[in-house]
């Protein structure tokens, strides 16, 4: 464990929980590389059936640190948003059912990593939204691709540039989460467990 998330084994599956001091799972760059670490070694270890990316009951995640984000110039931003989308990718790549278990705000950089995992859960409170907008920024880590391939075009403008947040109904109605659970953790380790006969059989 360390002070930007926590892994936990819980039977054959990985449980990662974003964690931070101020309760919002920021995506500082530290977080975001030691991330990407992390996950890289789990899909090499090829040791579990699924992986679970989680927060806590207020914030799945608030998203990139805006402190860093305002001191980045060109070369420094491109980097940024690579670092970025080297996390999504491996992301994408795990060998294995990745589910993204949201709770409380899943903002900006955070909706990119929920967008990122295969499958995607929420709580009856989850929101999500795509701030940036209103900031005068827009997102360099995947989400600009992958929402619209989730939601569509209408639906990924709606987030994107009118900024607007998504109550987990709306989510669900529009096809951005497949399910709401109070216990979204849960929902997906049973969903991951109904799907391993398929991931033996192809591993």
């Amino acid at each position: 464990m360390n002070s930007l998330f926590s892994t936990e084994r819980i039977g054959e599956c990985l449980v990662v929980r974003l964690q931070s001091a101020d309760g919002t799972n920021r995506l500082t760059r530290e977080c975001v590389e030691k991330l990407t670490s992390a996950i890289a070694r789990f899909a090499a270890e090829r040791s579990a059936a699924g992986l679970v990316i989680t927060g806590n009951e207020k914030f799945f995640s608030a998203g990139a640190d805006l402190r860093e984000i305002s001191a980045l110039n060109g070369k420094t931003a491109y980097e940024f948003s690579k670092i970025g989308q080297q996390l999504m990718a491996k992301i994408a790549e795990f060998p294995a059912p990745v589910y993204a278990a949201i709770s409380g705000y899943c903002m900006g950089g955070g909706l990119d990593l929920a967008l990122a995992c295969r499958h995607r859960v929420a709580s009856p409170h989850a929101v999500f939204g795509h701030r940036g907008a209103a900031l005068g920024l827009i997102t360099g880590w995947g989400g600009t691709q992958r929402l619209p391939r989730l939601i569509g075009k209408a639906g990924a403008l709606e987030i994107f540039i009118a900024a607007e947040k998504i109550r987990a109904e709306r989510a669900l109605e529009i096809g951005l989460i497949e399910s709401i659970s109070d216990d979204p953790i849960a929902e997906a380790l049973r969903r991951i467990s109904r799907e391993t006969p398929a991931v033996e059989e192809n591993a």
